[in-house]
């Protein structure tokens, strides 16, 4: 696909997350009504990698509803979110001052990350949970990761795992409850479509802009992105847990979060990288 194709598609994907943005604000899955709980998303293992943060500048790309973004505000960051969304950011704006968290963010597509936050350079740049499905290119991405951070600087890639995508978000009508391969794990092969009335959360349908487009990585392009970036990756873990129970036999772990009881499988990874 050319670049004028990723283009189309990324557009349809901002105005999705624009209609998902108050699906989301609604639901139970994120529990705002309650005031946002940030730790709830991290894994213990996330903040012994991430290290001290106090005083340091940290840039959360594809931030979405900015509830992670806080967290790192919380623990002395200077804090920015970045969001193709124009709803997620109003939202995540109102939400972090609901909050009183000391949190800024920035309407953007990620590719055009430098430009927008005018050249600023961060300590600590922080992606994942369900944000690289929607790049076509990893290799620009990391490029434009490589430009954000000082010398020095660190990347966390904190990701569902390509098997996990590969299997699912959830089982398909009129299955039982084996896990079943659906997609490729590898990509190259070119987006897959949904027209979805319904998104990961619970709560109302959907209205208006119900396709979305997503691209499978491996967690090799991942790292030869990286590499060819001019990046150094430092420290790759695979974890079997997950912040919400994906399927119905999953269990609770002593973290608060959910392991599927067999066969143990990576379900998320933490990939460290350093500039």
């Amino acid at each position: 696909m050319t670049s004028v194709d990723h283009d189309r598609l990324m557009r349809a994907n901002q105005a999705n997350w624009d209609a998902r943005t108050p699906v989301h604000l609604a639901s139970r899955f994120y529990g705002l009504d309650q005031g946002p709980d940030p730790e709830r998303w991290f894994a213990p293992w996330e903040w012994e990698d991430l290290g001290e943060l106090a005083g340091r500048d940290v840039l959360h790309l594809q931030c979405h509803l900015g509830t992670e973004t806080i967290a790192f505000a919380r623990r002395g960051a200077r804090a920015v979110g970045l969001d193709f969304s124009e709803a997620s950011v109003a939202a995540a704006t109102r939400i972090a001052a609901q909050a009183g968290a000391d949190v800024s963010y920035v309407r953007a597509n990620v590719y055009d990350a430098d430009e927008a936050l005018g050249g600023r350079r961060f300590d600590v740049v922080y992606t994942g949970k369900g944000a690289l499905c929607y790049l076509p290119d990893l290799d620009r991405w990391a490029e434009v990761v490589g430009r954000l951070l000082r010398p020095g600087g660190r990347l966390y890639v904190v990701e569902f795992h390509p098997l996990l995508n590969s299997i699912g978000p959830k089982p398909a009508p009129g299955e039982g409850p084996e896990l079943l391969l659906r997609h490729d794990y590898l990509g190259g092969d070119g987006p897959v479509h949904r027209d979805a009335t319904h998104t990961y959360t619970d709560g109302p349908a959907v209205e208006g802009a119900t396709d979305s487009y997503e691209w499978m990585h491996g967690m090799g392009e991942v790292v030869n992105a990286l590499t060819q970036a001019g990046l150094a990756v430092r420290r790759l873990r695979e974890s079997d847990e997950l912040p919400w129970p994906c399927w119905p036999r999953m269990a609770r772990t002593e973290s608060g979060w959910w392991r599927l009881p067999e066969p143990r499988i990576p379900l998320l990874y933490g990939l460290l990288a350093t500039r």
